[in-house]
């Protein structure tokens, strides 16, 4: 729109300009017509040439050299006649300048006015014009090429306004997409944490449950075959307790996703609650130091540390007295899990080499996932996770920085 009023305006200052000066101009020698004339259409042929290139993007594409030309051929012509006929003229040579500060560099717009001058000048010596006029319209090519300037400074500021909009609009999405995809992240490893975990063990207790009834199918009804029953009944108990015990941790950990993260000693004096009534074992807490809040991620974190050790803990050590602590300093918040070791020597889980510490024993049901996923978990965090065997007692400390 601002483009048209612009080529609106430059089109109605050429018609006025060239009707006043060849209908209403004063008294002139036919020459002085002619040369007039002929400045006139030369610049009108010009600034048409102009317009049709602009509305086609070719003046973009040839580096602004034809616009040059062409604002220059303007200048000229409208400035070498324009001495004649008092200020009519200028009018056109005022269009070539002001659009050279405003469209080109600031070297080819000082060319172009400078070019404009010459004319002038010229003109006015050779018509012997007034010095206080030629000197009065060299100081408007400048006083235009300034304005020109002033112009497209006002321009540049506006689409540096708009880029940096953009930009701001750019970031601000990439922040959306950035936290979706930081909710998506932490929604998977609650999915890992709590149902991968609770579906595995659950199905490996179903697997030897039926590995025990196919064993009573072909024992055929002796004591061996009952037995077996028995066993599957057991570990049928087991896997029903597992069940159950999957659910409430999904539950929590979708209301957990649901609503703010409740405080970390709290979570922790339910989760030892729960441990005793599930699962008979004698579960302490200690808090060292003075208790402050932590950040939802950091509370989750060692939430799920102190969980995850919990867990262990019942399968491979069941009903094994259990110590949580957790100490609060300057800097850090430290937890350490340690249980006492079941009486024939098991109860340390095999973990990864990620982990650092290697014991011997039997293989956790999930193959170690749960230790890596909690130091994946404070990795994150810049924390750090240790395990293994100190005193006779399994050990887990997980230390997250404040």
């Amino acid at each position: 729109m601002l483009h048209t009023t612009q080529w609106l305006l430059r089109t109605a200052a050429v018609i006025v300009i060239g009707v006043e000066t060849l209908a209403f101009g004063p008294d002139r020698s036919a020459a002085a017509d002619a040369a007039t004339a002929t400045a006139l259409a030369v610049s009108c042929v010009a600034l048409a040439l102009w317009a049709l290139l602009e509305a086609r993007g070719g003046l973009r594409a040839r580096g602004g050299i034809v616009l040059t030309l062409l604002l220059t051929v303007i200048a000229v012509a409208a400035g070498a006649v324009s001495t004649q006929h008092g200020s009519s003229m200028i009018g056109v040579v005022l269009v070539a300048v002001v659009a050279a500060g405003t469209q080109t560099e600031l070297a080819t717009g000082w060319y172009i006015a400078g070019a404009a001058a010459v004319a002038i000048a010229v003109g006015g010596l050779a018509t012997d014009a007034d010095t206080g006029s030629v000197l009065g319209y060299l100081l408007i090519v400048l006083v235009s090429l300034l304005a020109g300037h002033q112009r497209r400074s006002y321009r540049v500021q506006a689409e540096q306004s708009a880029l940096l909009l953009e930009q701001v609009d750019q970031l601000r999405t990439e922040q959306r997409r950035v936290a979706v995809l930081d909710e998506r992240a932490r929604i998977a490893r609650e999915i890992h944490d709590v149902l991968a975990h609770s579906l595995g063990a659950l199905g490996i207790q179903i697997q030897a449950a039926r590995a025990l009834l196919e064993d009573h199918d072909c024992s055929d009804g002796n004591s061996h075959g009952h037995s077996s029953v028995e066993r599957a009944d057991e570990v049928l108990a087991v896997a029903q307790r597992m069940a159950g015990d999957g659910l409430t941790e999904t539950r929590r950990a979708v209301n957990a996703l649901r609503t703010d993260t409740a405080p970390l000693d709290q979570q922790l004096a339910t989760m030892a609650r729960e441990h005793r009534r599930l699962h008979d074992s004698a579960v302490r807490l200690r808090i060292d130091g003075d208790a402050a809040p932590l950040q939802s991620e950091q509370t989750l974190a060692v939430a799920r540390a102190a969980q995850e050790s919990l867990t262990n803990a019942a399968k491979h050590a069941p009903r094994q007295e259990i110590q949580i602590v957790v100490r609060y300093e300057e800097d850090a918040v430290t937890l350490t899990v340690a249980n006492t070791l079941a009486p024939d020597g098991a109860g340390t889980p095999a973990i990864g080499p990620a982990i650092g510490v290697a014991t011997a024993g039997f293989a956790t049901v999930n193959g170690g996932y749960g230790l890596t996923g909690m130091r994946e978990r404070l990795l994150l965090l810049g924390g750090t996770l240790t395990a293994g065997v100190h005193d006779g007692r399994w050990t887990v400390v997980a230390k997250v920085p404040r």
